[in-house]
């Protein structure tokens, strides 16, 4: 069961990977430009669209994705540490 465990998850990071890259540097960067004043020569407005998804034409949906690949992360994560096993009977 751990195998299959670690299976979906090495799967699921792959696919999930690249968009939360996007996603947290867009967003990190957004507060970088609009707070501190720093400047990447692109846009505050271009970095939102990147980070929404709508520069994509994915707005209504790329954040549904985000969510359930890192829900799909945490569940196959958490799983794997043991944390939800019963304790284990000790021979008579």
């Amino acid at each position: 069961m751990n195998r299959a465990f670690r299976k979906y998850h090495r799967t699921i990071a792959m696919i999930v990977s690249l968009p939360l890259a996007i996603t947290v540097l867009t967003g990190m960067a957004t507060t970088m430009v609009q707070q501190w004043s720093f400047s990447f020569g692109i846009s505050r407005s271009i970095i939102l669209q990147i980070h929404t998804g709508k520069i994509f034409h994915l707005e209504g949906i790329y954040p549904i994705l985000n969510g359930l690949g890192l829900i799909g992360l945490l569940v196959t994560g958490l799983t794997m540490t043991g944390l939800f096993r019963g304790k284990a009977k000790k021979p008579s």
